[in-house]
């Protein structure tokens, strides 16, 4: 009863909870957007939320990069599409399903940011010893809140993943040990998908919770 009361106590109004979880349920993986500019004040929100993430040992390991030169999009984009060809091939019987799918937005967007481990990681052993990849949780939770912040701002964001990460370090300059993790695309958009993309174009659909949650045990298993 003692623990229902804090509850009650911290508990957002039922108006902001309802926000929040409505951001979550509508964050979409955008990759169509109009040509508008983010503003730049929308912008700092956003870096704000992704700088305000959890990170183990409070090692904040994301670092951002914002491209603002139409010649590095253009060599960013050169990088993705080679890198979604060789993906197409790797898939096989689904490489035609695939390359009619839109998968990133970096020619279209108001902003595009490439978000990267920082280099000299080793040294922060907090949280990490038996689980070193911690540095990328961490990185992929200021994303999230990135994500988020963008839908409540009414901004969509796309996270593009399809490039080799050695040769977009180089591009970009990366000192040794860095390590980019995600091209984000943001900006305006003409509507968010009802859905996420990939369950309209039947290319997956969304577990039921009840496969993905065990008790006690591996779940599905007796």
């Amino acid at each position: 009863m003692e623990r229902h009361g804090a509850a009650a106590r911290h508990a957002y109004s039922p108006t902001e909870r309802a926000a929040v979880y409505r951001a979550i349920a509508e964050r979409r993986d955008m990759r169509h957007f109009l040509p508008d500019p983010v503003a730049p004040e929308a912008l700092h929100r956003l870096l704000w939320a992704a700088h305000h993430a959890p990170s183990v040992g409070y090692m904040q390991p994301w670092r951002f990069i914002r491209i603002t030169t139409r010649a590095l999009r253009e060599a960013m984009h050169a990088l993705v599409e080679e890198e979604r060809l060789a993906t197409a091939r790797a898939l096989g019987e689904r490489a035609e399903e695939f390359m009619r799918l839109k998968v990133e937005g970096v020619l279209d967007a108001g902003e595009v940011l490439v978000v990267a481990l920082a280099d000299d990681r080793e040294r922060h052993v907090f949280g990490r010893r038996t689980l070193p990849e911690m540095d990328l949780a961490s990185v992929a939770c200021a994303i999230e809140n990135m994500w988020l912040a963008a839908r409540a701002e009414g901004l969509g964001l796309g996270w593009v993943s399809l490039f080799d990460p050695q040769r977009l370090a180089a591009l970009l300059g990366m000192p040794e040990g860095a390590k980019p993790v995600a091209i984000l695309c943001i900006g305006h958009v003409e509507d968010f998908y009802p859905r996420p993309m990939l369950e309209i174009e039947q290319w997956a659909e969304r577990m039921p919770i009840d496969e993905v949650l065990g008790e006690n045990r591996w779940p599905g298993r007796a």
